[in-house]
């Protein structure tokens, strides 16, 4: 599954200082404005102790992470649902995604300029969220006399318009889409109109090393994940040794990015499933609330059209008794069908026919 998350925010926050240490990818973090032009983009994998565990277990050939992809957007400035910052450019890029991890500056560096010429989360985040706003309602107003006019052809797509209409209303107010109370179909109504306000939204505190840790007040209901992009940025250079040996003189249990790109993981609603043999132990990305087939179809869509059945052992019992030999004679191997909804963690052998 290639599902992306944009980093965005306003420039000089720590966007392309953040993707560098998420994909060790160096790209220009520029002390200016509009240093990332084009998108960079980078597949990074989820931290996942269980896949360790699995390896370790069954000593496969190459072990395969589950992946996210994160793209580093160029930073948006006041003005730029009306094209002001080469905004256009970077509201299609954050269209393109399926989701939004917002990078807020908390740190405090006089050497950095911020565009606004003072550091305050909060009005940064209205910042933001005037401007993806701001675009939802351009793309309604263009939007809003063709449905009109369908409507008039076919009264199936009046639903659709009342539901543009609210919407319109909804973001006039100042609110984002995604908080619009609707039901799945009238959501689904308007998902081709790709309003940027309606993708799920992560808020990353990019703070102080003296602040790693301490607590911190929600943005919008949500909770930031607090990272120092600088630190994570040199930790991300270093080789494991060093690395653990780092953690420990800091009092940290792992980089600070592990934890968002799990949180990014399930923001977009995934969980991981296993696979582990001699040739591989592998991590494979599927929605929660996926059935059996459609969990298949991930690692090969003959896997879905053909299947028979799920041989499923839970993560827990694989880990507790080490082989799948164990578990079988345990009578902790199962026999799924196709109404079977996949757990995270599951360690499944698809069986199938084509």
């Amino acid at each position: 599954m290639s599902l992306s998350i944009g980093i965005v925010g306003l420039p000089n926050v720590g966007k392309s200082t953040l993707f560098t240490a998420l994909t060790r990818k160096q790209v220009d973090a520029a002390n200016y404005p509009f240093a990332t032009i084009e998108p960079n983009v980078g597949l990074v994998p989820v931290p996942d102790g269980r896949l360790d565990r699995l390896a370790e277990l069954v000593h496969p050939q190459r072990i395969v992470p589950a992946t996210v992809e994160f793209v580093d957007i160029a930073g948006l400035v006041k003005g730029a649902s009306e094209g002001e910052g080469l905004g256009n450019q970077f509201l299609a890029n954050i269209r393109e995604t399926d989701a939004i991890a917002e990078v807020v500056r908390y740190f405090r560096d006089p050497n950095v300029i911020h565009v606004d010429g003072r550091v305050d989360p909060a009005s940064d985040v209205e910042t933001i969220k005037t401007e993806l706003v701001l675009a939802d309602l351009g793309t309604l107003e263009r939007a809003l006399p063709r449905l009109e006019k369908e409507a008039k052809r076919d009264a199936a797509l009046a639903r659709k318009l009342d539901v543009a209409r609210r919407m319109e209303a909804w973001l006039g107010q100042g609110h984002r889409a995604r908080t619009m109370e609707m039901t799945d179909e009238e959501r689904a109504s308007i998902r081709d109109l790709h309003l940027l306000t309606m993708k799920p939204m992560l808020y990353v505190a990019n703070v102080d090393e003296s602040e790693i840790g301490a607590p911190l007040s929600p943005i919008d209901g949500i909770a930031p994940v607090p990272i120092c992009a600088k630190i994570e940025a040199e930790m991300a250079e270093l080789d494991p040794a060093d690395l653990a040996e780092f953690l420990e003189m800091e009092g940290l249990a792992e980089p600070g990015l592990n934890a968002l790109i799990r949180q990014a993981y399930q923001l977009l609603g995934l969980q991981s499933f296993f696979t582990a043999g001699v040739q591989e132990v592998r991590a494979w990305t599927v929605r929660v609330g996926a059935k059996a087939p459609e969990a298949a179809g991930v690692i090969h869509s003959d896997f879905e059209r053909g299947f028979i059945k799920a041989e499923v052992i839970s993560y827990a019992d694989y880990d507790a008794l080490e082989t799948e030999a164990a578990a079988k004679a345990a009578g902790k191997l199962r026999i799924e069908g196709k109404e079977y909804i996949m757990a995270d963690g599951d360690v499944v052998h698809f069986r199938f026919n084509v």
